[in-house]
């Protein structure tokens, strides 16, 4: 079988997503890693059996000698273009998001890596001094640990409306359970990365309203969110992502 043969929907860094009839396939570089291609497919396997909607996976499989994902193709629009076709409808839509964010937190996955471990792991391997790193170390230590199921990278483009309304939930290859306040920091992040700051208040008033949970804490983990996204390198983004990290330094 050759990748040419299919449609294109998506490309990644590393990975490009074809459709294939009625299933999808994340077609991984040949030098991407093994071990976390493996992981990917055991994460969705384990998010499966929590009932959460989410495209079943099919298989794991090698393509033109690339490890390859096969997942049920759903079809609809995801919530982040349906954002943007429907301005007037984002209050509406957020109120969505917010609701399935809250069940997939009311969800429990007992084998998944902790969030906790996982942080910790990236502000070791990050590139701010040691004093930062211990005052990151020190301020994760000190969060309460919680079992929630955090997606790791919660955003409408994750969210795939049907022509029928039903919502599923893509993309779990960032998945561990641990505190829902860490999970929605990361959502804030990823809306202030894409410059919809505006946005980004409205969600995370609008979770801290559903959830009840006081704005202060998830703005504590927001230091600690942004030094594992800077992992990534992205050099367009690191200015940003020092200035959250140094308020670690002033409170």
């Amino acid at each position: 079988m050759s990748e040419t043969k299919y449609e294109i929907l998506a490309q990644r860094s590393k990975k490009v997503i074809y459709k294939d009839g009625d299933t999808v396939l994340k077609v991984f570089d040949s030098d991407y890693s093994k071990a976390d291609i493996l992981n990917e497919a055991l994460n969705q396997a384990r998010i499966e059996e929590t009932g959460l909607n989410v495209p079943k996976l099919l298989e794991v499989s090698k393509i033109d000698g690339k490890w390859a994902i096969r997942t049920e193709y759903i079809p609809g629009k995801t919530l982040a273009q349906l954002m943007e076709e429907n301005p007037d409808n984002l209050d509406e839509y957020l109120d969505l998001f917010v609701n399935i964010q809250k069940e997939i937190f009311s969800k429990e996955a007992p084998l998944l890596n902790k969030i906790k471990d996982k942080f910790n792991r990236k502000i070791s391997a990050s590139r701010f001094d040691a004093t930062t790193r211990y005052e990151l170390h020190t301020r994760l230590d000190s969060m309460k640990n919680h079992k929630k199921i955090c997606h790791g990278d919660f955003t409408p483009s994750n969210i795939i409306i049907t022509p029928g309304e039903s919502y599923y939930i893509l993309d779990w290859s960032h998945v561990t359970q641990g505190n829902a306040a860490a999970d929605a920091a990361r959502t804030y992040m990823l809306f202030c990365l894409k410059g919809m700051d505006e946005v980004a208040e409205k969600y995370l008033d609008l979770f801290c309203q559903k959830t009840d949970t006081a704005k202060q804490y998830v703005q504590r983990w927001m230091p600690i969110v942004a030094c594992t996204q800077s992992v990534k390198g992205k050099e367009e983004e690191q200015e940003f992502l020092e200035r959250w990290v140094n308020v670690v330094e002033y409170e």
